[in-house]
């Protein structure tokens, strides 16, 4: 089976610039011989089949590859993530690795308060300037967002389609803006209806509010539904197989959750970002600083494989590489609020 969202050269190049971008520091394990590391995961912990299990198939394929000490912690409805991230510093882990944009604030401190500990924080909050021992990583969501709207534009029957997000925050709406404006792109008499699951970390682990606001979309005539919203979106999946309507999943290829109604999933390189950190810390190669991720960087797409192809027809798949094209070129600006 093909996946094409990033192939082989794909992730040369995004591990190319991460590996660039952290060249020439040492980490404080090599004496060791043995790196201990910690990862911290967000709400919804493992089993989201989405952002955290990607965060851990990157921590996975790094223990693959090293001789790792590793510890994961599920900080439940995050209140604890803050303690959770001091415990493993405190305890002398080379690098902690927190996954999620609420860490943003936890990790600047204890980057801080403990400045022989490296850590890394994907999705990373923009605002202050992370210390020298902090990673900040994220993506331009709103990048990939656009093809998948773009492809729910070209694939609707309605001319309605829908949104659902987790938290209502800026980073999600990053997901909304480029959704709505791909869709607009291809079909601009189409209709985007948006919903939010809630206003704190918990909205991000709600499947029944997820399913309540699917169901409600779908009653007004959507027929494509993307979700951005963790585990809260297993309950639009839900709502899809109940109505035999189209979703899009989000972070990981989520065609498992639904086979009979997921369209595509729009990614991230979670997984890849998670793993080239723990790589450049065993060779020596750690660099604290914020680094961003978008189409051109391959660190954005959309699962494109023989599962899902045929849903999506040529023609859509043409007009969708064109936009892509454009989007890398700067032809194409895509709004991200």
């Amino acid at each position: 089976m093909q996946r094409q969202w990033i192939a082989l050269a794909a992730l040369v190049a995004l591990n190319a610039a991460l590996l660039v971008a952290g060249a020439g520091r040492g980490a404080r394990g090599e004496a060791s011989g043995r790196l201990r590391v910690g990862l911290v995961l967000d709400v919804g912990g493992l089993g989201d089949r989405s952002f955290n299990d990607a965060a851990h198939r990157g921590l996975t394929r790094a223990e693959a590859q090293l001789d790792l000490e590793t510890r994961l912690i599920e900080p439940g409805d995050g209140s604890d993530r803050e303690s959770a991230i001091r415990q493993l510093a405190a305890a002398g882990f080379d690098l902690v690795i927190g996954v999620g944009f609420i860490f943003s604030d936890d990790l600047r401190a204890a980057a801080r308060q403990f400045p022989e500990v490296k850590f890394a924080c994907v999705d990373y909050s923009p605002g202050q300037p992370p210390p020298a021992n902090l990673a900040g990583l994220r993506f331009r969501e709103h990048e990939g967002s656009f093809l998948v709207g773009a492809i729910a534009g070209l694939v609707t029957r309605t001319q309605r389609v829908g949104f659902v997000g987790g938290m209502r925050i800026p980073l999600i709406r990053k997901f909304e803006a480029g959704y709505e404006a791909g869709v607009r792109q291809v079909c601009p008499r189409c209709q985007v209806l948006s919903a939010y699951a809630g206003t704190d970390p918990r909205a991000f682990a709600d499947p029944t509010t997820g399913k309540e606001l699917a169901l409600a979309q779908y009653g007004q005539g959507a027929d494509v539904i993307f979700h951005a919203s963790g585990n809260t979106g297993k309950g639009v999946f839900n709502a899809a197989r109940e109505l035999g309507k189209l979703a899009i999943g989000v972070d990981s290829d989520q065609f498992d959750e639904a086979p009979c109604c997921v369209l595509t999933s729009m990614v991230k390189g979670v997984d890849v970002v998670v793993e080239q950190a723990i790589l450049d810390l065993a060779a020596g190669r750690f660099a604290g600083g914020e680094r961003e991720f978008g189409l051109a960087e391959n660190g954005v797409g959309f699962v494109l494989d023989d599962r899902n192809r045929d849903r999506i027809g040529e023609a859509a798949l043409l007009r969708v590489e064109e936009l892509r094209r454009q989007i890398v070129s700067g032809a194409i600006e895509v709004p991200w609020q």
